[in-house]
């Protein structure tokens, strides 16, 4: 077992997955019968991670049943889910942010190729994938020697966000003061993606891009999208 723990972004309200998300959770929805948010944790705890947290939000109490099948599971409230932007998950999991070394996971991820959990990482890093051409996601811009520059949105022939970072404890904990401080001035931080406070802090955290590949891991966004990964979700297309 590592001394690793990690945090999922389980609280949104996933609406561009309706009519689903209507009565369940995005991370909860099943890709070949095994819940999206599962597939992160199993990943996770093939890693020896020593504990993880799920911040909870929209439709909160059906992940109850996780923190009964996971002895190394803990479920935080985000109560500003509806209100304030994904800052706000991590913001509800600051008690435990910068203790240790900690992933930072989206929880509305099929992860196909578990083995991406059992990497050595000795930076902070976000896991990244290369894509060729222009992109107006999250991308990572790098220097010469590879150190992360910036986190944003657009970008050409570069790195990828794809849903899960993982940060040393001292960059956690710089992480976690970072936030603690935008909450300290509200109007400053509501429509802000926690990623959004990393580009602010890049100066300060030594942060590189672990490479992965597009069939490793997928973010599912839509009906259509999960519909083309599960035939079995066809008839909601």
């Amino acid at each position: 077992m590592t001394n690793e723990i990690a945090i999922l972004m389980a609280a949104g309200m996933g609406t561009r997955m309706a009519p689903l998300t209507d009565r369940i959770p995005k991370p909860l929805v099943r890709v070949f019968g095994e819940p999206m948010i599962e597939t992160l944790i199993e990943g996770l705890e093939a890693r020896g991670v020593k504990h993880i947290y799920v911040v909870i939000g929209y439709l909160g109490e059906q992940f109850r049943s996780l923190a009964k099948k996971y002895d190394n599971l803990t479920l935080i409230r985000n109560h500003e889910y509806a209100t304030v932007n994904n800052i706000s998950s991590v913001h509800a999991a600051i008690p435990v942010l910068g203790n240790e070394d900690c992933f930072i996971c989206e929880a509305d991820l099929y992860v196909s190729d578990p083995s991406i959990f059992s990497a050595r990482l000795e930076h902070s890093c976000y896991y990244g994938i290369m894509v060729k051409g222009h992109s107006d996601d999250w991308v990572f811009e790098r220097d010469k020697d590879g150190r992360i520059t910036r986190v944003g949105k657009g970008g050409d022939d570069c790195f990828n966000m794809c849903g899960v970072a993982w940060f040393r404890k001292d960059d956690a904990k710089k992480l976690a003061d970072a936030i603690e401080k935008k909450y300290a001035r509200p109007g400053t931080y509501e429509n802000l993606f926690w990623d959004d406070v990393v580009n602010e802090e890049i100066r300060n955290i030594d942060l590189t891009v672990h490479e992965i590949f597009g069939d490793q891991i997928v973010e599912i966004d839509s009906v259509p999208e999960l519909e083309r990964i599960d035939p079995r979700y066809k008839e909601y297309n």
